[in-house]
């Protein structure tokens, strides 16, 4: 791995009731995360991210591999997240997510094809991260919008970046809003 990794955390939910009533089947989330070194960090400003963007690759296929198999049933929705210490910069939290992360991400979850939601932030450890989530195949579908929240105590450290991906196996449970359904979705590709 060409960025070093302090910790990887793992975290997962089955949700069963929602509103007094049962879901069927559960919705099951899930969230992977690896603490990373910022390699930025007590340099002068750079231009060029690229030591940061070129190696997200790798944490995109661990991180999607960790959260599908966390998740343990197929993937339906996606989101991800970064955070950065308080000695680095905010874009070098959206750096370590780029598409080059995002691509790999998409294969280790078994494919996916809408855009892929992320939100960043400079931050002090234990700060809380709300993961937006959507659909995989159509961010459209009203029903899979959601979220994972994610707090890790002692991260992201000064020098460190947290990047987070979250996962679902459904849409939310008596999702009842309307909109564009996953079915009709899938019939339009």
């Amino acid at each position: 791995m060409s960025l070093e990794i302090r910790k990887v955390v793992t975290y997962a939910e089955e949700i069963r009731i929602d509103g007094g009533r049962a879901g069927d089947p559960p919705l099951r989330k899930a969230a992977a995360s690896a603490i990373v070194r910022n390699p930025y960090v007590g340099r002068p400003f750079s231009e060029d991210l690229s030591e940061i963007v070129e190696p997200s690759a790798e944490l995109g296929a661990l991180l999607g591999a960790q959260a599908a198999q966390a998740l343990g049933a197929p993937v339906e929705s996606y989101g991800k997240a970064s955070l950065v210490g308080t000695a680095g910069e905010q874009e070098h939290a959206v750096a370590i997510k780029t598409s080059v992360f995002g691509d790999a991400f998409r294969v280790a979850i078994g494919g996916a094809t809408a855009w892929l939601p992320s939100v960043s932030k400079r931050c002090a450890p234990g700060a809380s991260v709300d993961v937006p989530l959507c659909f995989k195949d159509e961010v459209w579908v009203r029903s899979h919008y959601d979220a994972v929240t994610l707090t890790i105590p002692d991260a992201p450290a000064p020098d460190e970046i947290v990047l987070v991906v979250a996962v679902a196996s459904r849409g939310r449970l008596h999702a009842r809003l309307g909109g564009k359904t996953k079915e009709q979705a899938l019939a339009e590709r």
